[in-house]
């Protein structure tokens, strides 16, 4: 788990302001799920959490110190579509996360560390429903398979921040169901710091602790990029609301609505 703070956050390409003024700070083990208009810099927040992109201006810390400006292993994302290799089965591509980590100059593990990797890779893909699918491509699976393999791939980097770009955007509304039971299993189990970007305002409300809005407070129509959104609501969920159980699909009553400074 992971302290995310954010103060007076701006991004600007060129002439274009895609964010400013954007300050909000996430407590160990909270889920903020990130909603608002598309093209407001959702996507855009979160690649500078990564590390992806350099904020303009502002600052941006966890646990106190500064991102670094490249991704690193305590921040894992994963995208709408899904982030895996073709070429590689759904086992290997698990297997890759401990070779890129801890395979030295050659990127791949040998002997007892590589049985150790197939041994934690085939342990979460039963955790995850994919153990029957080890030794398949992804392109035989299903797109909740490849998400929920893209998922576990991130997880296997042991991040302490979990960013999610629209995951379940492309899914099933069958599939969307299960994903959200097993990311809040998930959740609940190793309590990390997420922040999810979504467009489903029901489910950014069932998945979150919190919901913040992202929108634009000043518009010049002469100039529609002189300035960028902000987040105009946090909304605080009461935990006590919250059904127990994840597979529970309806969307927590109650949200206080609070205007963000």
């Amino acid at each position: 788990m992971s302290r995310l703070v954010v103060k007076d956050l701006a991004k600007s390409y060129g002439e274009t302001r895609v964010l400013e003024r954007v300050s909000v700070t996430a407590a160990p083990g909270e889920f903020l799920s990130l909603v608002g208009a598309s093209g407001c810099g959702k996507s855009t927040f979160l690649k500078i959490v990564l590390g992806q992109e350099t904020a303009t201006a502002g600052t941006l810390t966890v646990d106190g110190r500064p991102v670094p400006p490249e991704p690193t292993t305590d921040r894992g994302i994963v995208y709408q579509r899904y982030s895996v290799f073709p070429h590689l089965t759904v086992r290997d591509n698990l297997v890759l996360v401990a070779d890129l980590k801890h395979g030295g100059p050659l990127a791949r593990v040998f002997g007892p560390k590589r049985r150790t990797a197939r041994d934690e890779a085939d342990a979460l893909l039963e955790r995850v429903g994919l153990r029957h699918a080890a030794d398949l491509y992804p392109a035989s699976l299903s797109g909740g398979m490849q998400q929920r393999l893209a998922i576990a791939q991130t997880l296997l980097g042991r991040p302490k921040i979990l960013l999610l770009d629209e995951p379940f955007g492309a899914l099933d509304p069958g599939i969307r169901v299960e994903m959200h039971a097993l990311l809040l299993e998930i959740w609940a189990e190793h309590r990390m710091t997420v922040l999810m970007v979504t467009h489903d305002i029901g489910e950014a409300f069932k998945l979150g602790t919190r919901v913040l809005v992202f929108d634009k407070v000043r518009r010049d129509p002469q100039f529609p990029g002189a300035y960028g959104a902000t987040i105009t609501y946090d909304l605080p969920l009461d935990r006590k609301t919250r059904p127990a159980a994840p597979t529970d699909a309806g969307v927590i009553p109650g949200p206080v609505l609070q205007r963000s400074a």
